[in-house]
């Protein structure tokens, strides 16, 4: 690559290559529940044990996590794709997603949805401006482990789908 052209294009390609897993990520506070389907998360550190999430900063979830203390992070089965589309193109700013799948009050009133196949809790450490998005840095203080029969949902099924607020 010359020094000329745009890695924009190259830099996509490469992402879409990889085929991350997608996460949906709800938390709580002040007695607001919010939730959304989340592209930017990965492992940051092995010892202590760190997680980083990046937040579009336009989503409904965005807002009620600036003031919360914890996320839940959930890992979805592929067979879930319809909840990853619930938290994918809807927003918490005219639907209560929440009414729509089943889930139950976890560990700091955090909403754990019923159909993951995996989760953990995390203690919010810092937030991170990083431009579109927020990071934000995590402690697992809870979780619960997936079952190993679980085909993983990943960012190739939900590319077709159309954001409730854009990126």
């Amino acid at each position: 690559m010359s020094a000329d052209t745009d890695p924009t294009d190259s830099f996509d390609a490469v992402i879409s290559a990889a085929d991350a897993p997608v996460w949906i990520v709800t938390t709580s506070a002040h007695g607001q529940r919010a939730g959304c389907l989340v592209g930017f998360a990965t492992q940051v550190s092995i010892e202590p044990r760190r997680f980083l999430v990046g937040l579009s900063k336009s989503n409904h979830t965005y807002e009620t996590a600036k003031t919360a203390t914890h996320l839940a992070v959930h890992l979805i089965a592929a067979r879930h794709f319809e909840v990853a589309g619930l938290f994918a193109t809807t927003t918490g700013d005219d639907t209560d997603k929440f009414a729509r799948c089943d889930w139950h009050t976890g560990p700091h009133g955090l909403p754990v949805l019923t159909s993951a196949a995996g989760w953990f809790a995390g203690e919010i450490l810092e937030r991170i401006d990083l431009g579109d998005h927020l990071g934000v840095l995590l402690a697992p203080v809870a979780a619960e482990a997936p079952s190993t029969d679980h085909a993983i949902l990943h960012l190739s099924a939900v590319a077709e789908l159309k954001p409730g607020h854009p990126a």
